[in-house]
């Protein structure tokens, strides 16, 4: 007997439900807060300070920042319900935001920013429930683009952050801090084993702070001033703008958009750390996904009540993940705790906010080089053809492009200009576009919605045959179609008879030709267990092992090229393609 090896992770030390030592769990956790914290404070400080607003509601933002950003953490890693990826997702401020930010609350001020924050999460809400209907728009490639455009975006900041010294400090120590810090934590990641890799980043980031401490440039004193505990005045909390004049409806466009992008950057996200997450491969579960948008989109509604600036994802989350192998949950619970714990700590905040920016520089560059390569394998998990080719690198470009100002930078008004100039807004939208137009100018789809019972198969195969016809394909083609159809009908069928006879549901069958094979795609409500898995695990199993219910799951995968099974709460979407 002999049977076939899954290909297996051996990076994952810890998966997102195995539990760790309480000791393990709070320095991991302080580890992850303590690289993180820099960006959920700083974003809202050069928000605020760019629009020239107080010092009073900058208090304010940042405290009520790391406090969101703290419960959307938790929420992200424990899932609520439906709210939550159930994985260690970070949260925190969105640097994406930016612009629109500024001119918010030059233009209107605090409150004029916290309505349109709240109104534009409305939108992430509506696209977690509905994320089925955009399957098409929001794609592997679409979102792996984005994330590889994180880099871009991010990159530029800290190789300026590389060389930045205070005034009376040796030029020297920059780049001796910097390499320090780099070379320490390359040497961790390769060569330590066991425990010893988990604390890379941090033994990093120790030691160029000690060498950097030796120049003078750690700013201890910004330390020993900051209080232990503070609170802001509530009085700073800026209410609602509702005048909804013409200042709003211009920006709410603008907002919506952002945080369409700011979503499509948490979808590659959710389906990234789902890839490095587990030692045997799985498939993506969209179920997991939507949780993470919701969550998105609580923290962005949090935000705006609170008057702060708006909340996301880390995409450092997946890097983090992938270089100390840790995906359990209870380290994302736990960096959230500590999130909402530092908020009321200002001397903890300045510990870190006093890490000098070389040494900050040198761990991005670290962090971001994992994370491009996290995103090229979003983009290429169904494989790249010609037109997915075209879409990512033009659009990659199109974002490095804007990102540098040196795609029409001169003929672009402040705000576009503003706007267009963070790279991943820009490939973004250029993604989005390029999908709509294949979208709209790919082959032509043919439909049949039916009950899901096998009662249907009839109906079924009088759909195909016609299809078949229409292309001018052989018998065979149509044998192989309709078994297919069979089977997956067959499948379906059985999950449906789980849930019993008050929910029996509809069926709707796409079929389409994509490069000389046939695609079909049978659109049916949710359930539990994916057929991609099962599949999976049947090359795993002995064929002894085979029982009844299994037959189908053989069938379909002897005579489909690929199946693809997502899951939603709300629809089980499984896409075959066949040979014609």
């Amino acid at each position: 007997m002999q049977t076939e090896t899954a290909p297996v992770n051996q990076n994952i030390r810890y998966e997102p439900d195995e539990r760790l030592s309480h000791t393990l769990t709070f320095g991991l956790g302080f580890q992850y807060a303590a690289l993180i914290i820099g960006g959920i404070v700083l974003t809202p400080a050069i928000i605020v300070r760019a629009a020239g607003e107080s010092e009073a509601y900058l208090t304010w933002a940042v405290f009520t920042a790391l406090a969101v950003s703290g419960f959307t953490t938790v929420i992200q890693a424990v899932r609520v319900g439906r709210i939550g990826a159930g994985y260690p997702l970070l949260m925190g401020t969105s640097g994406a935001f930016i612009a629109v930010s500024v001119t918010a609350l030059a233009e209107g001020g605090p409150a004029l920013l916290a309505t349109l924050v709240v109104l534009s999460s409305l939108f992430q809400f509506a696209l977690s429930e509905r994320l089925a209907l955009f399957r098409r728009l929001i794609t592997p490639a679409v979102a792996g683009t984005v994330i590889m455009l994180i880099s871009v975006t991010i990159m530029p900041i800290a190789f300026d952050m590389l060389t930045q010294v205070p005034a009376g400090i040796p030029a020297v120590a920059a780049p001796a801090s910097a390499i320090t810090t780099f070379v320490i934590t390359l040497g961790m990641i390769f060569c330590a084993t066991g425990v010893w890799r988990l604390w890379a980043p941090m033994i990093g980031v120790l030691i160029g702070c000690f060498v950097a401490a030796g120049f003078g440039l750690y700013d201890i004193n910004r330390v020993l001033e900051a209080s232990w505990i503070g609170l802001p005045d509530a009085a700073s909390w800026p209410g609602f703008h509702l005048e909804f004049d013409a200042v709003f409806w211009t920006l709410l466009p603008a907002f919506v958009f952002v945080t369409l992008v700011g979503a499509i950057e948490t979808i590659g996200d959710a389906v990234a750390i789902q890839k490095v997450a587990w030692r045997k491969p799985r498939a993506t579960d969209f179920r997991t996904v939507q949780g993470a948008v919701a969550a998105d989109g609580l923290g962005n509604l949090l935000s705006g009540l609170a008057g702060t600036v708006p909340n996301t994802t880390y995409s450092s989350s997946i890097a983090l993940t992938e270089i100390t192998g840790v995906a359990a949950r209870r380290v994302g619970a736990c960096v959230g705790l500590l999130f909402l714990v530092m908020a009321f700590l200002p001397k903890l905040i300045s510990l870190f906010l006093a890490i000098p920016d070389p040494v900050i520089a040198a761990y991005l560059l670290v962090i971001l080089g994992v994370l491009f390569v996290l995103g090229m394998q979003v983009v290429i998990q169904d494989g790249v053809g010609y037109r997915k080719a075209v879409l990512v690198g033009v659009s990659f470009w199109v974002g490095a492009g804007f990102q540098n100002g040196v795609l029409f930078a001169d003929y672009l008004n402040d705000w576009l200009r503003d706007m267009l100039g963070n790279g991943m807004t820009a490939g973004g939208l250029t993604a989005i576009l390029l999908t709509v137009f294949i979208n709209l100018t790919g082959p032509k789809r043919r439909r049949i919605e039916t009950e899901l019972d096998m009662s249907a198969l009839d109906r079924v195969r009088e759909f195909l045959s016609g299809f078949v016809k229409g292309k001018g394909w052989s018998a065979d083609a149509l044998d192989r179609l309709s078994l297919v159809a069979e089977e997956t009908l067959l499948i379906l069928s059985q999950l449906d008879d789980k849930t019993g006879p008050e929910k029996k549901r509809r069926l709707l069958l796409v079929a389409w030709e994509d490069s000389g094979m046939a695609e079909l795609e049978f659109i049916a409500a949710s359930d539990t267990g994916n057929i991609e898995d099962r599949i999976a695990l049947l090359g795993r199993q002995a064929s002894e092992d085979a029982v009844e219910h299994e037959i189908s799951l053989r069938l379909l995968r002897h005579f489909a090229s690929s199946v693809r099974h997502q899951q939603y709460s709300d629809a089980d979407i499984v896409t075959v393609r066949v040979k014609a």
